[in-house]
């Protein structure tokens, strides 16, 4: 019975040790039912561990124990490392997404060498484990041995289900991420490292079937006096098509159709069609915020970010990087890591892609980056979309501008491309995914920083926080010269530039951040608070209140020219219409009119609402979440519309 309980309080102190550590490392803020959750998974990991590693001879079996802390280890120091360069928890999802992560290796060793301490605090069992086996001298245990841990695990299985069952009911409780939520960090908040392993693994093999919940529709939850507030004499027509839903023996499509069809679609507005006809210039902005703009430094961004449109609410949610911000710019669909590999791909129809879409009214379209054209497949998902011309580095865009530059300049590609376009005889769509806001920020390593470096010299910030400014100035200076050269040509008036970011600057520090905001933020929900371009130079200045997000620009922007599309057909809704505004942040914390949820710690701050209210709106954002991922998963565009 000592070598039982010997080998057994090492696995399980170990892990404890491992689980704990991590919290306090994470800042993750400890709670009963996670505390609870966590004491008896690792109980049954550690179980199972003493029984693998008790199957061979001594000496074997001091090797798989090794072997067992040191991945265990690992597994800690990977989420942990990663979050620091991505701020986002790894996912075995992301596996699909091998070149995002190989790209950022060099921010991975910076990363791994930050994190030197928190490394080997989490590979301390390991390495306290080879210092002082021969003391613990943990002998194999006998047969009878076995079947004790075996008849541990007989008895803890069903406490570790009843605390699953006694959560039932509970908004992100355990039983609610077991059953209906696939979400990897609020796995890890609340269930532990271990058991997020777990699941992901789990679902990543057999998959996982996301729960749509039945009646939940948001004009439902537009409050009655802001409703009779808003009432007009004028009845706007719904922004809806006739869809043919065909017969088919796929689950999934069938929980689709069942969706849109019970969804009520986004009216029409004072707005629709304003902009008909108009060219359309569309820019993905590679790490974007409001927190780098300022009258004196980027007087263009405060200019189209202070008049036309200005949206006071508007929030960008860093979803794994630029692949996961560009999704939602483009598809007006939530991303997750589970489906960005197959967006990637290029093979789902998209006859809402925003080339498609422009190319059916007759216009000219154009796409444009100024990194490699193929990093992230970005060659082969443009093309589903519609841009079958897409020029960047290394299929042309070399010959036109210096490519060799880290990173690459915003200006140098608007001044190279512009002649594309500016003399069409057409109406002309041109996308941009820029490149210079990219991270680092230290002026050593950051061509675009060291290039505005005398600029921001003076500024009282942080080195890191002025080399983020000074690559801001060089965004600034590509919309400068893009604004001149539509005004030289006289078609400013008759052009509309749409401009949002992937992601907030996530390489910044939360108190550089909050050096540059004018506003303290917190790092769940407002480091994502950002400014959303929507201008055309005819246009009044007009405050938009609302609560919205990135995946809502598509739907507004189709709205506003005027073109038919199902707003059902999009989780993002059209900013300017009387649709509830609710913008979602990775984990499912979110932010509607009457305050702000934080879903880790289920936390509500703002105006007094009871469960039923949260409980909807926790219900409304899991649907289109799941929705999002069920339309990629399955091609659901293709099926509806060939």
């Amino acid at each position: 019975m000592k070598e039982v309980i010997k080998r057994f309080s090492l696995y399980y102190i170990s892990i404890l040790f491992l689980e704990f550590a991590f919290k306090i490392i994470m800042g993750i803020k400890f709670n009963l039912e996670s505390t609870l959750d966590i004491l008896l998974y690792s109980f049954i990991v550690s179980l199972f561990l003493c029984i693998f590693s008790n199957l061979f001879k001594e000496k074997i079996n001091r090797i798989i124990t090794a072997i067992n802390l040191f991945v265990i280890g690992i597994l800690f120091c990977v989420q942990c490392v990663f979050y620091s360069v991505f701020k986002v928890y790894f996912s075995l999802f992301n596996l699909g997404l091998g070149d995002q992560i190989t790209s950022f290796m060099g921010e991975t060793f910076t990363a791994i060498f930050k994190n030197l301490f928190n490394i080997i605090i989490f590979m301390l069992p390991f390495i306290l484990y080879l210092i002082f086996k021969k003391k613990l001298n943990i002998k194999r245990n006998t047969l009878n041995s076995c079947i004790v841990y075996l008849a541990l695990l007989i008895l803890i299985i069903p406490v570790f289900y009843l605390n699953i069952l006694s959560t039932k009911g509970k908004i992100h409780g355990t039983y609610e991420l077991y059953h209906d939520v696939n979400e990897v960090s609020l796995n890890i908040n609340k269930l532990g490292i271990l058991n997020s392993y777990t699941i992901d693994l789990f679902r990543m093999t057999f998959g996982f079937k996301a729960k749509i919940v039945d009646n939940v529709n948001a004009d439902d939850l537009v409050s009655k006096d802001k409703k009779k507030k808003e009432e007009k004499p004028i009845v706007y027509e719904p922004n809806k098509v006739e869809l043919n839903f065909k017969e088919t023996n796929n689950s999934n499509i069938k929980t689709i159709n069942n969706y849109v069809e019970n969804e009520s679609p986004t009216l029409k507005n004072k707005y629709t069609g304003m902009f008909k006809g108009y060219n359309l210039i569309y820019i993905t902005a590679e790490s974007f915020s409001e927190i780098g703009i300022s009258e004196e430094l980027t007087p263009t961004l405060y200019k189209l970010t202070h008049s036309g449109f200005i949206f006071e609410n508007y929030y960008t949610p860093n979803n794994l990087s630029t692949i996961g911000g560009e999704f939602q710019s483009l598809l007006g669909l939530y991303p997750d890591s589970s489906i960005l590999s197959k967006w990637r791909s290029g093979t789902n129809y998209f006859p809402y892609g925003l080339g498609n879409m422009y190319k059916s009214l007759g216009y000219n379209t154009y796409a444009y980056h100024n990194n490699s054209y193929v990093f992230q497949d970005r060659n082969k998902y443009l093309k589903s979309q519609g841009f079958d011309n897409f020029l960047g580095c290394y299929n042309g865009m070399e010959k036109r501008m210096n490519c060799k530059a880290w990173p690459q300049s915003d200006d140098a590609m608007m001044e190279v491309t512009i002649p594309d376009y500016i003399n069409s005889d057409k109406p002309f769509l041109a996308y941009y995914m820029t490149v210079s806001g990219h991270f680092a920020y230290e002026f050593a390593d950051n061509a675009m920083a060291t290039k505005h470096k005398n600029e921001v010299k003076d500024l009282n910030l942080s080195q890191q926080a002025k080399g983020y400014v000074a690559t801001q100035i060089e965004l600034d200076k590509a919309l400068e010269r893009l604004l001149d050269e539509l005004e030289k040509a006289d078609k400013l008036d008759n052009t509309v530039i749409v401009l949002l970011a992937d992601h907030y600057p996530y390489d910044l520090t939360l108190d550089s951040v909050n050096s540059l905001s004018d506003f303290t933020r917190d790092e769940t929900i407002g480091v994502n608070h950002n400014a959303l371009i929507l201008w055309n130079s005819k246009l009044e200045d007009t405050k938009i209140t609302k609560p919205c997000m990135s995946s809502d620009v598509i739907p507004t922007v189709y709205n506003l020219f005027g073109i038919d599309y199902d707003s059902r057909l999009f989780t993002g809704k059209d900013i300017l219409s009387d649709s509830f505004g609710i913008a979602i942040m990775r984990d499912r914390s979110w932010i509607t009119d009457k305050g702000k949820y934080y879903a880790s710690k289920g936390k509500f701050e703002g105006e007094e609402v009871d469960d039923e209210y949260l409980r909807n709106i926790n219900n409304l954002v899991n649907n289109r979440l799941n929705i999002s991922k069920l339309i990629i998963s399955t091609d659901y565009y293709n099926y509806l519309f060939k």
